[in-house]
């Protein structure tokens, strides 16, 4: 990404480009959500409250795109949680 005019200048981000699909929406999910301790991680397994979502990242994102009404309530519980959370920026 060359051009940017909505966030601050110089920061960096992490995604999942997929070939056939553009960036992994599931992958981004997960990752927010074991950053905000939605979802949890034990060795290789994810999981949100009772519902194994699957062993390793790439099963967890397949489980995801295949229950997009879990998938939509995750996102909801992350909007939620950084909504009220204040996120401090690192000084460069």
């Amino acid at each position: 990404v060359v051009k940017n005019k909505v966030a601050p200048p110089f920061r960096s981000a992490e995604f999942d480009i997929m070939f056939d699909h553009g960036i992994s929406r599931e992958g981004n999910l997960i990752d927010l959500g074991v950053e905000w301790g939605l979802v949890k991680k034990a060795g290789a397994f994810f999981s949100y409250g009772d519902i194994r979502l699957g062993q390793g990242r790439e099963s967890a994102k397949r489980y995801l795109s295949q229950n997009p009404e879990l998938a939509q309530e995750i996102e909801q519980q992350i909007r939620a949680s950084a909504a009220t959370t204040h996120i401090a920026m690192p000084d460069d």
